[in-house]
């Protein structure tokens, strides 16, 4: 539960998440898993069971949406941080933890229809795998509602990041109209988070900016749980899906830009001390992507074709 202070802040930007959250059901778009999955290839697994030899997806594909779907089958756990961050009551927050957990929902069903009815990753491995998950959930320190909130600001647009070029480097027309239109429903997410955390910088800057730094400090991938995540995300980023590049010029750096963390004034000493911790971060994994990317001289993997 929210401690006093939190409880206080929830209060005084409970306006602007019901501005927030009228202006997302204004522009989200209703849709339908079944609308994006090609049936037609469907085959009866008691008859015809899966093969290593079925799938078109590569195998760097096939971790990714591995990854992807195992992320997004953790909902329950999510919702459940979430809802604890917000607290009680049938206001703007709850309203808000409930329509973003319904259309995150979608994303986990539309995944596994696709995987399944294509044949693209064996359905008892991702079974087991969701069982895993499950079981395990996602165990996270409860965060204070600035740095949660700062949290999800930056984790949807890794998401959505991470499911576009998923989608692009699959070479699947199907996939990646899947990834687009998933990526679509994770932009709008972050947006509401980006700009509540927004409107909590104009109330209290100095403890928004020092939860924002020690959130990007520790930023990790809800999906950081699945067994052998380490190896499938080193395989990932060689192929460009999601490596420290992304993470820091298509991740961190549009949002800090988009809160102007380094042109804010006013701030007291700690917050003037996390905002240098904040810069001398990103020079730290511009020189780590650097040698990241001189190592990949000498990788095999095919990398993703960047949109133009």
């Amino acid at each position: 539960m929210p401690n006093n202070d939190d409880r206080a802040l929830l209060l005084v930007l409970e306006p602007e998440a019901g501005r927030l959250f009228d202006r997302h059901a204004k522009v989200a778009q209703e849709w339908f898993p079944h609308d994006y999955i090609p049936y037609r290839l469907g085959r009866d697994f008691d008859k015809e069971p899966w093969t290593p030899d079925q799938p078109r997806l590569t195998g760097v594909a096939q971790t990714a949406f591995e990854i992807g779907l195992l992320t997004e089958d953790n909902l329950p756990s999510y919702h459940r941080l979430i809802h604890g961050m917000f607290g009680q009551g049938d206001g703007a927050w709850m309203n808000w933890v409930g329509r973003w957990t319904a259309e995150e929902g979608r994303h986990a069903i539309v995944l596994r229809d696709y995987l399944t009815v294509t044949r693209n990753i064996d359905p008892i491995a991702l079974e087991r795998g969701r069982m895993t998950q499950l079981q395990q959930g996602y165990e996270h320190d409860a965060p204070g509602l600035l740095r949660g909130l700062a949290y999800v600001a930056f984790q949807e647009l890794a998401t959505r990041i991470s499911h576009r070029n998923t989608g692009r480097y699959s070479d699947d027309p199907v996939a990646d109209r899947i990834m687009v239109r998933i990526a679509a429903d994770e932009n709008l997410h972050m947006v509401f988070y980006r700009d509540i955390i927004g409107a909590a910088l104009k109330i209290d800057p100095s403890a928004a900016v020092q939860a924002i730094v020690d959130e990007v400090l520790a930023f990790e991938m809800p999906g950081a749980g699945i067994p052998g995540f380490l190896r499938k995300a080193a395989t990932i980023a060689k192929a460009g899906i999601y490596d420290l590049r992304v993470h820091r010029d298509e991740v961190l750096l549009p949002i800090i830009q988009h809160w102007k963390i380094f042109e804010l004034g006013g701030l007291d000493a700690a917050a003037e001390a996390a905002r240098k911790r904040l810069a001398e971060h990103l020079e730290t994994l511009d020189a780590a992507a650097k040698r990241f990317e001189e190592k990949l001289l000498r990788s095999t993997t095919p990398r993703i074709v960047r949109a133009g």
